[in-house]
């Protein structure tokens, strides 16, 4: 069972949610705990300036890698055929894997992973014989 729910606001007056209570994203990607710490900071950062249209933001953005790190496993679970060339992909290919996991764990930054997919997605098109002058049909995604 997987459960992705944003909030449009994290706080009102004086009262401010962290942790799965301002929200929450796919179980499946370990991010509860590590995300709940990174706000409690953001939080703490924000009461001490007397502002949480601060935290606010700063939620804003910690929620941004989780969300996008679930919905790639989402996609990967819902295409199995996907899921088989990625796997392959990684495999072949390690250090996009470590690249993917740095940005999960926010060792590296989402543009790095941006850059990362791109050359994962070449593999996977590459992979599946969907790269222009190819023969087979699209038929595989």
């Amino acid at each position: 069972m997987t459960a992705m729910h944003r909030l449009k606001r994290v706080y009102r007056g004086n009262v401010a949610l962290i942790g799965d209570a301002s929200g929450s994203v796919d179980a499946i990607t370990g991010e509860g705990l590590c995300l709940s710490f990174r706000q409690a900071v953001a939080l703490a950062e924000a009461l001490e300036a007397e502002d949480l249209r601060g935290y606010q933001e700063a939620h804003r953005c910690l929620f941004k890698r989780p969300t996008l790190m679930a919905n790639m496993m989402l996609m990967l679970d819902r295409r199995g055929s996907l899921r088989e060339h990625a796997m392959r992909a990684l495999a072949t290919n390690p250090e996009v894997f470590a690249r993917i996991l740095a940005v999960h764990v926010g060792a590296a930054s989402t543009q790095q992973l941006v850059v990362t997919c791109t050359l994962l997605g070449w593999q996977l098109l590459s992979a599946m014989g969907l790269f222009l002058g190819s023969r087979r049909s699209s038929s595989h995604l």
